[in-house]
């Protein structure tokens, strides 16, 4: 959802039907990974539409019906790469921190309207696509440096976004919440 009109439509169309919107889940991201001085521009204008400047217009349009109803939350999905360098992952570590960088100004100016903002960074989650990526020596190597030595299980992430989107977090409020295994302590 990175063209403004086709997100003020879904937006509207979601918001008529259902007269509110209560939680949103921003949950699209790409990866397309190179050395720092081979990434083509094509592929970092792609990364930053689809990581940061689709939560961007997504968050701006649900955020202004969350307001206008005076409660809300929005949960986007950071990664680790928000927090440490990653090899190969320029594109993809910046959009992540402008994530994170974004999502704490939603919490900052929205909190006292009775909206909260704040990002999941999770380590490598074992989706179809990862599993085809990560199930071969270098998943094998990248999760030795994990701590709990795995990757993580997309019903993990789920339960963090049905936590923080539940009563119990309420006060959570512009927090980066890393479900890493502890990769990103050492």
């Amino acid at each position: 959802m990175t063209i403004e009109q086709s997100v003020v439509d879904a937006v509207s169309a979601v918001s008529a039907r259902f007269g509110r919107i209560d939680v949103l889940v921003n949950s699209a991201g790409i990866g397309l990974m190179a050395a720092a001085e081979e990434l083509t521009v094509e592929k970092w204008d792609l990364t930053m539409a689809i990581n940061l400047r689709g939560v961007f217009l997504v968050s701006q349009q649900v955020g202004r019906v969350m307001l206008a109803q005076g409660s809300g939350t929005v949960i986007s999905l950071a990664s680790q790469a928000a927090t440490v360098a990653l090899p190969g992952h320029l594109a993809y570590c910046a959009s992540k921190s402008g994530l994170v960088g974004l999502t704490k100004v939603l919490a900052l100016e929205w909190a006292g309207r009775g909206v909260t903002a704040n990002t999941i960074s999770p380590t490598v989650v074992m989706t179809p696509l990862a599993k085809e990526l990560w199930d071969n020596p270098d998943g094998e190597a990248l999760k030795a440096q994990i701590p709990t030595q795995r990757f993580a299980e997309p019903e993990e992430i789920a339960a963090v976004a049905v936590f923080l989107a539940s009563d119990a977090a309420k006060m959570i409020n512009g927090v980066d919440l890393l479900v890493d295994g502890g990769y990103t302590i050492r």
